[in-house]
């Protein structure tokens, strides 16, 4: 059948849009970061990331609390610590940061899905993802530590840890560190394909998680690569991973599709600072409606595959869905 009994154009009024939608983003969709900041007495907004905010430990809680009042149920904790050296020995601190913050949202909300980031970055003095030998990242000797910070975040109360670091073979650590705690029913997220990109600019700010020399392609991906990325997801899968994450998510729509197309398991996308940092710019120069282009971007990122996503736009989208 074609034109003009065909018309495509049919389906396309608004009464009609919402019976024939293909994808639909709801609350359920969205982990909505939060930065816990051990050295603040009162929150504390980010500049680089309008609208966002460092929270006090004390305060951590009571964000929750609203957040799962407009729907919202998973959170990432980042945490920036009081003290900070070589090998970030506060990263697995059972009274650290990250730690105390989990303890105070569990004992508040038992049903909140708290999720750690699991990496070096925030509690090294250099800024890398693990231990340093001059100006070498080394990935063997990190992994151990890895392993402990993990299980200091399930003692804690986390359900769900995530590691970050891009180092080999983290998520067979983790894994194992978990377990022979008896900590077997916490689920691991991967950062599976985590590109070296520079859309993390406005998260270092953020976390105080800037590098005091190089850089991070030594561990983190080439972004001109997609098949690698399939490579490294497979890798971590074998090693236990539960759920596996691309970032960043809007200029890696194509990589979320093909790790989605191939595996099949539970996939997160991170819509990273640098993302949202941009919408919030075009939105206060008027150029934008910046709701509606973070609504766009969302659906997007769960079109191309995404089960799960990382966003700093959680809240004001949970209200514009309400």
């Amino acid at each position: 059948m074609e034109f003009p009994r065909l018309r495509m154009r049919r389906l396309r009024r608004d009464i009609l849009r919402p019976l024939v939608r293909e994808t639909h983003l709801t609350v359920d969709d969205f982990i909505m970061p939060i930065f816990v900041d051990e050295n603040i007495s009162s929150p504390k907004e980010i500049s680089s990331m309008p609208g966002y905010f460092r929270l006090p430990i004390d305060g951590v809680a009571d964000e929750v609390g609203k957040a799962m009042e407009m729907g919202l149920k998973a959170f990432i904790l980042f945490g920036i610590p009081s003290y900070k050296d070589e090998v970030g020995t506060s990263a697995f601190d059972k009274d650290g940061v990250v730690q105390k913050a989990v303890r105070s949202i569990k004992n508040e909300f038992e049903d909140a899905v708290v999720i750690t980031d699991v990496c070096l970055c925030e509690y090294t003095s250099h800024g890398h993802c693990g231990v340093v030998e001059g100006r070498k990242i080394l990935n063997d000797p990190t992994l151990p530590i890895l392993g402990k910070t993990a299980v200091s975040h399930a003692e804690a109360g986390a359900d769900i840890v995530a590691p970050s670091g891009m180092m080999d073979g983290m998520v067979k650590a983790i894994r194992e560190a978990l377990d022979s705690e008896g900590f077997t029913d916490v689920a691991i997220m991967s950062y599976a394909a985590k590109y070296a990109s520079s859309f993390y600019g406005p998260f270092r700010e953020a976390a105080e998680s800037g590098f005091s020399f190089g850089d991070r392609r030594s561990y983190q991906m080439d972004f001109h690569n997609s098949n690698e990325a399939l490579r490294e997801v497979e890798l971590d899968l074998r090693e236990g991973a539960d759920i596996i994450m691309v970032k960043p998510a809007l200029a890696y729509l194509d990589v979320i599709r093909r790790v989605k197309d191939k595996f099949g398991v539970p996939t997160a996308a991170y819509n990273v600072s640098g993302e949202y940092s941009m919408v919030k710019a075009a939105g206060k120069m008027g150029w934008l409606d910046e709701k509606q282009i973070a609504y766009e971007i969302l659906v997007a990122i769960k079109r191309a595959g995404a089960d799960l996503i990382i966003t700093y736009h959680a809240k004001e989208i949970a209200e514009l869905l309400q």
